[in-house]
């Protein structure tokens, strides 16, 4: 049987506009995959719905389809996506309106099932992660389009794999081989050299949006469009994905795939074989991620120039505490970042940034109060004073939280194309997630001369956020760099290069096959990047700062 290609042109809310066209019109597909769904979209999607009960999906996928649906029919391409939100049922109905209108014979499908925002009184938004076999019904059933809502990214995936090759939800190993090859495409350009540490190693100007070639077995080969930009080589791979995951088991409504058995060979110019996948049945429970409104949040960021830098900085902190004395917001924030230079040739180079960020409950307590008393400060304050920008009136922020639901806790249901409504039964096996025993580590390099350099130059990194707690990827990209990261980059060493660690629980994952080590940071982003608790809220650069940070590393490695 001919292997199902399936690509992506969508890794989140406000990606690339043209790539739906440029993945269609680029080479030969028989699927494309749209993401754009992330904790602080729903978030987003949430707060629109308040304003407009019809609305909470991506409306930008609408746009594109406006553009692209016709080209999709005539290619006898199917789409899938994600980009129903809070509202999947709505964006079908939109988009029946919208082939109508365009004289397009489209058949268009639904997922739901998700929304447990009822159960969960006080938030905005509560939906559980569903896997890929509503989206499979979909398409046996005949969908050109299939929407869904919160389903997880890699069900983009497993959904058109399952429906193309009859995978049954007992096929553990081909399931979990999609799980994989669905990881690797979610976020679109990450696996063909956008974000990438070695992206001086190729034209990463334009990248090109990845595909996969998935075969029955659940092996797969990705790749991307003939003579788009970017590159797809086991370092691409291994970076995506080691994104946004954690241990060896990386559990699934549908399935748990062991990333410690996935091993990836080069295929040819961009071209990455995935294979030897393992499965297991998936965890008794449901992810289900909690959004809510967690009160207000103002900033303001003053700029310090030239001499005495901490005194000034000393100065308007005190000031602005005095005034906001009278009513305090219930959490004050000052961080002093000294981007500043002696002797500098430029003023911003002279200057240092002073942030401040409060938070409160009460929009007022953070917003006329705050920047009333940091404008008064203007012509009575510290020498040189000026802000980047005044404060505002306070913004909301949002919460995220998971919890955890049985399976038969939702009413996972495929709306098909004609109406009728298809229940998607819970997994009849599932296994507990432990887990997995620490695996054996190569033998360490041996002693030899050894200089002070980078972690970087022999080391690449991918750092994400699940939650309030953030990953980081490590990984080797030769067995001599592996022997000596193994045992060297231990949790105690990781936190000596990353202070802002050091009070915070911290998990170290090997993974042999992928030469890589992968760290969970606990509680680093707080309530989640809504809240913006940190400088990232992502942690997306967190992996790049501890490539910056300096050890003793061989020479033979440099």
């Amino acid at each position: 049987m001919n292997p199902l290609r399936i690509g992506n042109f969508s890794g989140f809310y406000g990606d690339r506009f043209d790539a739906l066209r440029e993945m269609l019109t680029g080479g030969e597909v028989d699927v494309l995959t749209g993401d754009y769904l992330a904790e602080l979209t729903m978030l987003i999607l949430g707060r629109d719905r308040l304003k407009d009960p019809s609305a909470g999906y991506a409306r930008t996928f609408l746009r594109q389809l406006e553009d692209c649906l016709g080209l999709a029919r005539e290619r006898g391409v199917r789409i899938v996506t994600n980009a129903g939100g809070l509202n999947p049922a709505g964006l079908a109905a939109r988009i029946r309106e919208l082939a109508d209108r365009l004289g397009v014979p489209a058949r268009v499908a639904h997922v739901e099932g998700d929304d447990l925002t009822a159960a969960h009184p006080g938030t905005l938004a509560a939906h559980a992660y569903l896997g890929g076999f509503g989206i499979a019904a979909c398409l046996r059933a005949g969908a050109d389009v299939v929407v869904t809502g919160r389903v997880t990214d890699a069900a983009l995936v497993t959904g058109p794999a399952a429906a193309r090759f009859g995978w049954r939800p007992a096929d553990h190993d081909r399931l979990a081989g999609a799980v994989v090859a669905g990881h690797v495409l979610e976020c679109g350009t990450q696996a063909t050299g956008g974000n990438y540490a070695f992206f001086g190693e190729g034209d990463v100007r334009r990248p090109g949006f990845p595909l996969a070639e998935i075969h029955a077995d659940g092996s797969s080969v990705i790749t991307k469009h003939p003579g788009t930009g970017g590159f797809v080589d086991v370092g691409t791979v291994t970076a995506q994905l080691l994104y946004e995951t954690g241990g060896a088991r990386y559990a699934g409504p549908d399935v748990t795939a062991r990333l410690d058995t996935v091993r990836l060979s080069q295929d040819g110019p961009d071209r990455v074989r995935i294979e030897g996948v393992r499965g297991e049945a998936p965890p008794p429970t449901l992810k289900t991620g909690l959004n809510r409104l967690g009160g207000f949040r103002n900033e303001v960021v003053f700029v310090l120039t030239g001499l005495d830098i901490e005194a000034k900085a000393a100065l308007v902190r005190e000031q602005l505490s005095d005034a906001l004395a009278k009513a305090p917001p219930r959490e004050v924030r000052w961080e002093l970042v000294r981007t500043d230079r002696a002797d500098a040739d430029t003023e911003e180079t002279a200057s240092a940034l002073l942030r401040l960020v409060v938070r409160d409950p009460d929009q007022q307590v953070v917003g006329r109060a705050l920047s009333g008393a940091a404008v008064e400060l203007a012509l009575a304050s510290y020498p040189g004073f000026h802000v980047l920008s005044p404060p505002g009136k306070g913004a909301p922020y949002g919460v995220f939280e998971d919890v955890y639901v049985p399976h038969g806790a939702v009413d996972h249901v495929a709306v098909l194309h004609d109406g009728r409504r298809v229940p998607v039964p819970p997994p009849q096996e599932t296994r507990p997630l432990d887990a997995v025993p620490s695996p054996p580590l190569p033998a360490p390099l041996p002693p030899g001369p050894t200089r002070r350099a980078p972690l970087g130059l022999v080391v690449g990194a991918r750092s994400g956020d699940k939650g309030g707690n953030a990953n980081v990827g490590l990984w080797a990209r030769t067995d001599d760099a592996w022997r000596w990261l193994a045992h060297t980059v231990t949790t105690d060493t990781f936190r000596q290069l990353l202070p802002e660690t050091r009070e915070l629980p911290v998990t170290r994952h090997p993974l042999p096959n992928l030469r890589a080590l992968n760290f969970v940071v606990e509680g680093i982003l707080g309530d989640g990047v809504a809240a913006q608790a940190r400088f990232d809220p992502q942690a997306k650069a967190l992996g790049e700062w501890l490539r910056s940070r300096h050890l003793d590393i061989p020479e033979t490695l440099l």
